[in-house]
Order: structure tokens, then sequence, then C-alpha cells
């Protein structure tokens, strides 16, 4: 009898079955990856990963626990910062809505690891209908996350640079988190119902995404179109805004040094503290740190779906497409103490509701130092 073979329109497994499961090496027999799973999970996972040789349960293990450790992390940070911005009176605000926001998403983003966990405890592909919230999930929260970014360097530039006419109200806060969703959700239903593209295994078939590997015209075009959206957009805006927050402190501290110097004084800020950073420095880091923390969680990804799309499929090993996942799943961690742990006004209310902490940020003395601080961190 022939062998039997996996068949189903661009996903097939052109080997047969008997021979998925073993190689040869010196050593002797060893296991490929999806050698112990039937063949209706076998049509859900691309041929790519199925030449590699297992993982050792330890890199599993490890990697369990990583995500154990970042889903604590990240769940507690953002956790927090949700709880405090919503039940806080003064932090009520606009322009807080985008930070509420990104915290959430990134919420979901690290409430999906439990799946991820359980996998590399199992030690491989847990199931389809796992696989599908684990790729839905981080889609929504990961390309949620990313425009949100977006959104809150166009309220920082808005608000620095136009302080009097470039205040957030909620009706526009609103309606860009609107925005937002709408330019999100799509790009995670139409691989859900497989529409266009589908949410396969990847790595070492623990964790799920797009497909970026089938060697389809369907795919690439998916691929490309979503690079350029959901990735090349928002980090160019993100540039953009924090490059033109930068620019205008820098002119603005020059114009003011001058008019300093034509007065004959040696500042015009009558509440600068000698010993504190100078306002474009403070901005500057800020700005840079952000940049950095976005472009870095999404840019291997991007790079690693574009290879599978468009480059040398070779290059991408499962041990290699893990690495985005964790850069995402840090950044996820950071966000919430760069985002808001950072803002006064969080730490303060944090001190009074979460005293345990041993947070001890007392009230600014005056309203006009607080409004000052505020507009530089925010």
């Amino acid at each position: 009898m022939s062998p039997t073979l996996i068949m189903d329109f661009n996903r097939t497994v052109s080997r047969p079955l008997p021979q998925l499961g073993l190689m040869e090496n010196e050593v002797g027999e060893t296991h490929l990856l999806g050698w112990n799973l039937p063949a209706e999970d076998l049509i859900h996972i691309p041929e790519h990963w199925l030449k590699y040789q297992e993982p050792s349960a330890l890199q599993h293990y490890y990697l369990a626990f990583m995500y154990t450790l970042f889903t604590f992390i990240a769940l507690f940070g953002n956790g927090l910062v949700i709880w405090i911005f919503c039940i806080a009176k003064p932090l009520r605000t606009p322009s807080n809505i985008f930070v509420i926001n990104l915290a959430l998403c990134d919420f979901v983003m690290m409430a999906k690891s439990p799946i991820f966990i359980y996998s590399s405890i199992n030690r491989g592909y847990q199931g389809h209908f796992l696989c599908q919230l684990f790729g839905v999930a981080g889609t929504f929260s990961g390309l949620g996350a990313s425009a949100t970014n977006a959104a809150i360097a166009y309220d920082r530039f808005s608000t620095i640079a136009k302080p009097f006419d470039g205040r957030m109200t909620y009706g526009k806060a609103l309606f860009l988190i609107a925005c937002i969703w709408a330019y999100t959700v799509p790009w995670g239903l139409l691989p859900l119902t497989e529409k266009w593209n589908r949410f396969v295994p990847e790595g070492y078939l623990t964790s799920c995404t797009v497909d970026y590997l089938s060697p389809t015209d369907e795919t690439r075009a998916y691929i490309g179109i979503m690079f350029v959206i959901c990735y090349v957009i928002p980090v160019s805006l993100v540039i953009f805004f924090y490059s033109q927050i930068v620019s205008h402190v820098f002119n603005h501290e020059k114009a003011l040094r001058e008019q300093a110097k034509k007065m004959n004084v040696e500042s015009l800020r009558s509440n600068q503290d000698a010993n504190a950073q100078s306002a474009e420095v403070r901005i500057a880091k800020a700005a840079i740190t952000i940049c950095c923390l976005f472009i870095a969680s999404w840019t291997p990804y991007a790079v690693v779906a574009m290879i599978g799309a468009f480059g040398d499929r070779s290059l991408l090993t499962p041990g290699i497409t893990m690495i985005p996942a964790i850069f995402c799943k840090t950044v996820a961690c950071f966000d919430p103490y760069v985002y808001a742990i950072s803002h006064p006004r969080y730490r303060l209310e944090l001190s009074k509701r979460v005293p345990c902490l041993g947070i001890n940020e007392k009230p600014p003395p005056t309203a006009s130092e607080t409004q000052s601080t505020t507009t530089t961190t925010a």
C-alpha cells in the first residue's frame, strides 16, 4: 500500500507520514518536530518545521520558566497600571486613555502565555483550538500596542509642540481608540477565519502566529501588506513624532537661553533646579527609550516574517524564530514602567493605595510645578 500523503491545497506535507518521525545522525535515531502528531494536526503545521530535530526537554522547560517569569512581571505591572489609572480621578485624563489601552494590550499579550507554558511543559503542539486562541490574542494585542504607541507619540507631540490648541479631549481620545481597533481587528479576524492567511505553529510548535512560510502569492501578499500597514507606518509615525518633540524642545530651550542672555540673567525659569537635568536631555532620553523599546519589540518579528515570505527560509531555524516572541514579552514587561511608573501622579496614587510597595512619593509643593512635571513626563 502506498504511503499516505497529507493534502490540503497549499498546505501539502510532501513526505509520506512514516518518514516524518525519525532522522539518522551519528548518535542514532532522534525525533523530528511533529513526529508524534496525528494527520489532522499535521495539516496545520508548515512543512518547513518538520525537517528539524525536536528540541530537548530542557529547552522547553527553560522557555516555560522564562515565560512564567515574564507573565508574572507583566501581568502585575500592567494590572496595576490599568487599576490605578481607572480608579484614581486625577489620572482619568484623555491622554491617559492611551496608556490604559497600551497596558491592556500588554496584559492580553501576556495573559495568553499560559498556553505557551502548557505547550512547553508538554513539549509540543497542543491542538488547533489553543493555537488559534494564542494567535488571535497575540495579533490583537501586538498590533493594538503598535497602533497605540503611534497614538501616544502623536498625543505627546501635540501636548508639547502645541500646548494651547493641541490638548487631547475625551472625544478625540475615544475616537482615536476606536480607530486603533478598527485598524487592528481585521488583521486578526482574516487569518482566524482563514479568509486570508491562517494561524499556524512556529519554531518549537509551542507558539502560533500568522503563516509566513507557505510558498504562495496569497501568503506573500498578506505578509507584505501587513508589514507596511502594521509595522512600517506605526514605526514611522513614532519616529517622526518623537523626533519632532526632541527638535521642538531643543529649539525652545535654545530660545530661552538666548533670551536670558539678552536680559543678562542666568535663566528665565523661576523653578529651575540647578542639579536637575536640562529639559531637552530628559525629553530626548525618554523619546529614545520609547522608540528603542517599540522598535525592539516588533522589528525581530517583522524581519522573520519577511524572510519567511520573500527570503531564504533556511535561515529560519526553530530556535531563531523563538527569539522575536521573547523580545515582545520582554517589552510588555518594561512598558508599564516606562509609560506609567515614571509618571509622578501615578507614583503618588500608587503610594496611597498600595503602601506595601514602599513607594514614598510626596505631593508636589505647588500646582504650577505639578503641571510642569506632568508636561515634561507625559
